[in-house]
């Protein structure tokens, strides 16, 4: 029984033809889910938290908690 010799002539741009338009593609994909999945619902959670947010009341509230040590209370 004899096997025949394995063709090495040109056998990584025969690979690559089919390899490379796979990994685009499949990173393109990657990327796009990503983009839907994660970074859309974050910056929607971001504009939803900065509608209602008031700086002046959360400094306020910090003040009045003793978090500034630069900050007296204005009860004081």
């Amino acid at each position: 029984m004899h096997l025949p010799k394995p063709v090495m002539r040109g056998l990584l741009g025969k690979r690559l033809r089919f390899h490379l338009p796979v990994a685009f593609t499949l990173s393109l994909v990657a990327a796009i889910a990503f983009k839907y999945a994660v970074t859309e619902p974050r910056k929607q959670a971001y504009a939803d938290f900065y509608k209602q947010y008031d700086a002046v009341k959360e400094f306020n509230a910090m003040k009045e908690a003793g978090v500034f040590e630069s900050v007296r209370p204005s009860g004081e």
